[in-house]
């Protein structure tokens, strides 16, 4: 949440009120992005995280971060539209990871809190590789989980228990048949470049991995592109969402 620091009073200014006129008639994508935050301490993130980011040398947000992890750390379903390399992995996972919490340890057999999607084996590892990056001073447990590799080793995996799991949709829906993957817990939704997905012919397992989920999740899309097919997909899997 933004809040002003002080207090000021302000003149009344015709020019000023026709200025704010215009930008209300104005194209939103015309009007320029709020100028992000200069460091990552603006964010109410944990400290033990916040010395991550300083040490892996990432201290000013991207735009796509400074808009998106004040309203995923209010709890908000979240629309992001953004491009590859934009930063927007660490949009959705550093509010994640601090809604998940580190202090506990994970046990046994416990459901994963945190299910992320991706479209390729190749973004999962990616994905995965990030969380272990930025949850290399917190208790969070994650495994990814995809095609061409071995059942046993990712079954095995889940059965110990994880906090979050990176998963490709085919692979997770071939696991829940197995009856491997417990959805049950789930408190985050992540669905990673849905455009790509939904070219691959992921709408049907995506569709039921997410009719197995508890509604009071939170859910977050981020995608390159808006066709129609992911604004139906936003309607049925996403509540009130923010736009960014």
């Amino acid at each position: 949440m933004w809040r002003a620091r002080g207090d000021a009073t302000f003149a009344k200014s015709h020019a000023l009120e026709n200025k704010l006129m215009s930008d209300m008639n104005q194209d939103p994508a015309e009007i320029s992005a709020p100028t992000p935050p200069v460091s990552f301490d603006s964010f109410d993130l944990p400290e033990l995280m916040l010395a991550t980011l300083a040490r892996e040398g990432l201290v000013a947000p991207t735009p796509i971060q400074a808009m998106s992890i004040p309203l995923l750390l209010e709890g908000r379903d979240l629309i992001g539209l953004a491009q590859t390399g934009t930063g927007k992995t660490a949009a959705f996972l550093l509010p994640l990871m601090t809604h998940l919490g580190y202090s506990a340890a994970v046990r046994a057999g416990q459901p994963p809190k945190a299910l992320i999607l991706a479209p390729t084996r190749e973004l999962a590892n990616q994905i995965e590789q990030n969380v272990s990056k930025l949850s290399a001073d917190l208790n969070i447990r994650h495994l990814a989980v995809f095609g061409g590799a071995r059942y046993d080793a990712q079954i095995r995996g889940l059965r110990r228990g994880v906090d979050i799991v990176v998963a490709t949709p085919g692979r997770l829906e071939d696991l829940m048949d197995r009856g491997a993957f417990d959805p049950s817990g789930i408190t985050h939704f992540v669905l990673d470049e849905a455009d790509h997905m939904l070219d691959l012919g992921f709408y049907p397992p995506i569709k039921r991995i997410a009719a197995s989920l508890p509604r009071t999740r939170q859910t977050m899309l981020f995608s390159a592109t808006m066709p129609p097919e992911i604004e139906t997909l936003a309607k049925q899997f996403l509540t009130d969402p923010a736009h960014v």
